[in-house]
Formats: C-alpha cells, sequence, structure tokens
C-alpha cells in the first residue's frame, strides 16, 4: 500500500477510533460471557439466515501474527480468536455486512455503523434510542436504514 493509499484509507474510515472508545464505553459493558470458536459458525450461519441473507462468511481462525486486532471480517470471511465478546461477532459480522466480494467496504462508515446498531438491538436487546443518543454524543454518523452493501449492487 501505498502513502496515499494509506492516507486515502485513514480518510475513508475517519470515525475507526471514534467506533472503538464507544465501544468501549458503551456496548463493552454489556458484553456478558464468550462466544468459543467453535460455535461462532453456527452463529453466524443462523444470524445471517434470519436477516434473509444466502452465502454467510465462513468463519476462520485469526492468525497468531494478528496481535493488534481483535478480529476482522469482509464479505467472505470473518477471523476470530479462540473466544470473543458477543459484541465482538456482532461488529465483524457488520463489516461482512458492509462488504463485497470485490473489495468495497464502508469502513466504520454511517452505513456499517447502522447496520451494528440493528445487530446490537435485536442479538444483544440494547436499547435502540439509548444507542442513537450516545452515538450523536460521540459524533458518530449512523444510517439507522442501513442495508446490505451487496444486496444494492448487481450480482
Amino acid at each position: 500500500m501505498t502513502t496515499a493509499d494509506h492516507a486515502s484509507e485513514k480518510r475513508r474510515d475517519a470515525q475507526r477510533q471514534r467506533v472503538y472508545a464507544w465501544e468501549d464505553r458503551v456496548i463493552a459493558p454489556h458484553g456478558g460471557g464468550l462466544v468459543a470458536f467453535a460455535a461462532a459458525q453456527p452463529m453466524v450461519d443462523a444470524l445471517w439466515a434470519e436477516l434473509g441473507l444466502r452465502f454467510p462468511p465462513k468463519v476462520e481462525p485469526l492468525p497468531p501474527q494478528a496481535r493488534r486486532r481483535m478480529a476482522d471480517a469482509d464479505r467472505l470471511r470473518l477471523r476470530l480468536p479462540l473466544e470473543c465478546p458477543p459484541w465482538v461477532l456482532l461488529h465483524e459480522l457488520a463489516h461482512c455486512l458492509t462488504s463485497t466480494a470485490e473489495g468495497f467496504s464502508d469502513g466504520h462508515g454511517a452505513d456499517f455503523m447502522g447496520l451494528y446498531l440493528q445487530l446490537l438491538t435485536r442479538y444483544l436487546r440494547l436499547d435502540r434510542d439509548t444507542l442513537l443518543a450516545s452515538l450523536r454524543a460521540a459524533g458518530i454518523a449512523v444510517n439507522p436504514e442501513a442495508r446490505p452493501s451487496f444486496l444494492d449492487r448487481p450480482a
């Protein structure tokens, strides 16, 4: 990646650090237990199906050399450690929903946050209005009506 590409990536994902700080402050305290890696694929498959989608991303182990990240994801795969809090799984699933197989990604943008918000309210049962107020207070853009990115692109 060139310096210009790296600068462009940082601009495009300008909310990233604010989102991480918001998660630490607002979401992590509600995390509950841990999701074991072995349980992650069945959960992803079930959540994907509940959303009316086909072809869920494949859950893979996070490589041991990935020391600076808890997990990562794109449209085709979701990489997790041996266990993680449920909100981390939902965060990464929101990345899967806002990415395409061709490499388009919303990063931590308004569509990502909208889908993440939908997942948090549906599966962790967090209050939508409280989350929206905390997002506004943190200066994080959110599109509450966001849809998966790949649904809006031709096949």
